[in-house]
């Protein structure tokens, strides 16, 4: 499948179709008064006139004298009215007719050029070398990619049909207007030319503040972007003030700028517009005058007047379009400029259609490799060396000595400024990105994880291009892959299976899983998965026989507890009972919400609960726990700083909010809940849904209050299942909860608060359950969809090196770099990792940096670099009997 297809995005204007409407649409009005109204044609009461006669064009000429087609319709003064008026109308209706096709054909086109220029930057920016990707800034590509050329767009069809449609309907205007006066004519071409001339004069320091504008805009987008990403140094050097007072300059520029651009281009507007009403004073005067004179008739003035009306338009969106292509030539320029970077990748080296080829065979020769920065400052000065592709190999050396530059040159993700590298006998300069990412697999200390699920992103590095093409129910439509053909983007379905199962060793979707659990096990991240999974939920429909397992394993959990005397460690949800261990919310829901409205922090706005509490005659009872809570809340963080860990543990008010309820609790001490007003106590009766009597402990929910609570309970559940089924997910004693995750399906009810060792008691004897059960596997995948948030940010920094290397793994390259990608684990998980992969990679190549080099003793190969030199190589046993640099590092460790 072609990875570029080229499409055409232009269309046709009917320019001498729209051109002849509004001949006839000028010369209407004055038939319409010569002939409908003043008469003129018609010598008495009921003379009449051919209306629509239609002659053989140079008829005459061809066969000397006339030769007429059709006669036309005979009619008298006021039909000859009707008629003219009549397709007056029509002719307006063809006209807006036409404007409807050509602006719509028009921005179409316009969309399917930015659609394709979007594409082609930003298949630049994965074409970008390494080097220079680091040094751009992500905030300012993606806004000129998502703004900047926003206008482009918008522009590209206007490029073509404006001068086209408004050139012609000025330029027919004021040929109609000539034609009924030389005179008037000779005026309105001269304000004409002089608009035309002056007005782009005035504009061009227009366009230099638009350029200035839009890098003022850039630089700012580009900023704030670094204030994102340095908000800990900002907060840790306590420089927002700084920051502030850097932001308020850099707005205060971009202001002063967009202001001058305002007073010039309303300015220009002005001059515009005086001009434009100019020609109508000389109109009405010399016009006036000449019709008095007898030299032009009435019905041809108002012809005239009414053709000028429609010419200073298309002739200030003529000039209106010229400044706007000159502003769209810069923007396009300055786009443009910062997408062509040096050493750009060749796009076919990127093809999808490229083969990695038979795995990776005999040696890796470096001779005379060097890398300098965009400085020509040297990294790496002269390295040479010679492995085999299937040795293990460990790069050793201390900070700044050159070993990740070493490691990226070796992964083909950076060309060497000198020398050569040959692998398996290929210079890695010229090999294809279908070898480098497929036969190599380079892992970096700061690997990026995308938004998604656990599993997605252990097999990113197994998607190079369609597998298996999607299915018909499934596939992108015909009519889309045409347009996308039009817009000049690949024809590539995402929609498609793009998962190599036979590159990680698998024959099929279930044969993957257990390749994902086999890579799990060996970085160490196969307890981290089942913890995902046991807070995981499934759909039972989809999974019939894992939801019925987790019902199993709910009764044995019983059993197991009843048989161990742990089973007051679990408090059970229980219908006609009030679970202490719970909150107030989800005892009166008794179920898992699974709406946004019926979230505990959301319950005190929601109607369909006030009713129920209203009808449970308990509205006023939780206002009333609302006032304890608050008065418990404002003494017990009276003296406590912000941030301290006893606003956690309550959970009821942020330290935000605190200010707020200490004046409500001032109001209630001095004239009681009643001088309270709505939103107050709406605030109030929001704070009991989230108290739980067994870890609060402040008396709010007796057996009586239990009993009222029970009671809206069941009333609640009526009104749901009648008005809002779709609302909450009840809980019931042997159905599985579709809502609720695996763990709270698996305990069905809450632990026990103030049981010393509850919570390691209940997740040792869950792990024996499931165990026993044969469930664990089970649970660990439903962990594999675990969604690890936007840069993997739900994850720790270990659990995302470890889960960078296992996507690495998965692939099965021939060889493997890792670039202290592992850094932050502790000697003993890391030496754990180091021998699971090796032991795991045997017969296939590694290549680690390390920053401990006792370690290296696990490897076959060592290179020791220091200074960006490469200082010594050979085999541990060696390099620490010669008592070189590397016996130094160790000593050193």
């Amino acid at each position: 499948m072609a990875a570029q297809q080229t499409g055409t995005i232009g269309y046709r204007v009917p320019g001498s179709a729209v051109s002849a409407v509004l001949l006839l649409l000028a010369n209407l009005p004055k038939q319409i008064v010569n002939e409908g109204i003043q008469g003129q044609g018609f010598d008495g009461p009921g003379a009449t006139q051919s209306f629509m006669s239609l002659d053989l064009p140079f008829g005459e000429a061809l066969f000397g004298r006339p030769v007429t087609l059709f006669d036309g319709l005979s009619l008298d003064q006021a039909d000859m009215l009707l008629a003219l008026s009549l397709s007056f109308l029509t002719l307006v209706l063809v006209n807006g007719l036409f404007k409807f096709v050509i602006n719509t054909r028009k921005g179409r086109m316009g969309e399917r050029l930015l659609r394709r220029l979007r594409y082609e930057l930003s298949d630049r920016i994965l074409r970008f070398p390494l080097i220079h990707v680091r040094r751009v800034k992500p905030s300012e590509m993606a806004t000129m990619i998502k703004d900047e050329v926003e206008p482009l767009g918008g522009f590209i069809g206007d490029a073509f049909a404006t001068p086209l449609f408004l050139g012609g309907q000025a330029l027919t205007a004021l040929i109609f207007i000539m034609v009924q006066s030389i005179w008037l004519g000779m005026v309105a071409a001269a304000v004409v030319l002089f608009q035309a001339f002056l007005i782009p004069k005035l504009r061009k320091r227009i366009l230099v503040l638009g350029r200035e504008r839009q890098l003022t805009a850039r630089m700012l987008a580009g900023r704030i972007g670094e204030l994102i990403d340095g908000a800990v140094e900002v907060q840790a050097n306590d420089t927002t003030n700084y920051e502030r007072a850097d932001l308020t300059s850099r707005l205060g520029r971009i202001f002063n700028i967009r202001y001058e651009i305002y007073q010039r281009k309303f300015f220009v507007k002005f001059l515009n517009n005086l001009l434009a009403q100019f020609t109508p004073f000389v109109f009405y005067l010399g016009g006036g005058l000449l019709a008095i004179s007898g030299h032009l008739d009435i019905g041809a003035l108002v012809a005239v007047i009414a053709a000028y009306k429609d010419l200073p338009s298309p002739i200030k969106e003529l000039i209106d379009w010229d400044q706007q292509r000159l502003d769209v030539q810069i923007k396009y320029e300055q786009v443009i400029d910062q997408f062509q970077p040096p050493q750009m990748i060749d796009p076919k080296h990127q093809a999808a259609d490229n083969d990695p080829g038979p795995p990776l065979a005999g040696q890796i020769s470096a001779s005379a490799l060097t890398l300098n920065d965009e400085n020509d400052i040297p990294l790496l000065r002269s390295i040479s060396f010679t492995t085999e592709v299937t040795q293990h190999i460990a790069i050793v050396g201390s900070s700044g000595s050159g070993m990740e530059q070493l490691s990226l040159l070796l992964a083909g993700l950076v060309q060497p400024s000198s020398g050569h590298l040959w692998i398996a006998g290929k210079d890695i300069g010229e090999l294809p990105a279908a070898v480098i990412g497929r036969r190599l697999s380079y892992v970096g200390q700061n690997a990026y994880h995308f938004a998604g699920s656990l599993r997605n992103n252990l097999l990113y590095g197994l998607k190079h291009r369609p597998v298996i093409e999607a299915d018909a129910e499934h596939a992108t439509s015909a009519a889309d892959l045409a347009e996308t053909r039009r817009a000049g983007n690949p024809l590539l379905d995402i929609n498609a299976d793009w998962i190599d199962y036979a590159a990680a060793g698998a024959d099929d979707k279930e044969g993957m899983t257990e390749r994902l659990l086999d890579v799990l096990a060996v970085v160490d991240l196969i307890d981290d998965a089942y913890r995902f999974g046991l807070t995981g939920t499934i759909d039972p429909e989809d999974k019939p026989e894992v939801a019925e397992g987790i019902l199993k394993a709910r009764a044995a959990m019983v059993e197991r507890l009843a048989t161990s005397g742990n089973d007051d460690l679990v408090v059970r949800f229980e219908a006609e009972r009030y679970n202490m261990n719970a909150s107030v919310a989800e005892n009166l829901l008794f179920g898992t919400p699974q709406r946004a409205d019926f979230v505990s922090d959301k319950l005190a706005t929601n109607e369909t609960l006030a009713q129920v509490l209203r009808e449970a005659d308990l509205t006023d009872a939780f206002v009333t726990m609302g006032v304890t809570i608050a008065k418990t809340m404002v003494e017990i963080f009276a003296d406590l700083p912000p941030g301290h860990p006893f606003f956690e543990q309550f959970s009821f008010i942020s330290d935000d909010e605190l200010p707020e309820f200490r004046t409500i609790v001032t109001r209630v001490e001095n004239s009681g809940v009643e001088a309270l007003d709505k939103a107050a106590r709406q605030l109030l009766r929001g704070l009991p849904f989230n108290y739980v009597e067994a870890r609060h402990r402040l008396g709010l929910v007796d057996e009586a209050m239990a009993g009222r609570l029970v009671d809206a309970r069941v009333r609640l559940a009526e009104r749901l299942k009648k008005d809002c089924p779709d609302a909450v997910e009840f809980y019931v004693a042997d159905a599985y909860n579709a809502a609720a995750s695996l763990q709270d399906n698996i305990l069905f009810g809450r632990l026990a608060y103030g049981q010393a060792k509850a919570e390691e008691t209940i997740g040792t004897t869950l792990a024996e359950v499931l165990d026993d059960l044969g469930l664990r596997k089970t649970v660990i995948e439903v962990g594999l969809d675990y969604n690890v948030g936007i840069g993997g940010g739900r994850l720790s920094v270990a659990q995302r090196q470890k889960l960078a290397i296992g996507r690495a793994l998965l692939k099965q390259p021939d060889i493997l770099i890792v670039n202290e990608a592992a850094s932050v684990l502790d000697r003993a998980s890391l030496v754990r990792l180091i021998d699971n992969i090796l032991a795991m990679r045997k017969g296939r190549g590694v290549i680690w940096t390390l920053q401990r080099p006792e370690l290296a003793s696990r490897f076959e190969t060592i290179l020791v670099m220091g200074e960006g030199r490469l200082v010594e190589q050979g085999s541990f046993q060696d390099l620490t009997r010669n008592g070189g640099t590397f016996k130094n590092l160790v000593a050193a460790e």
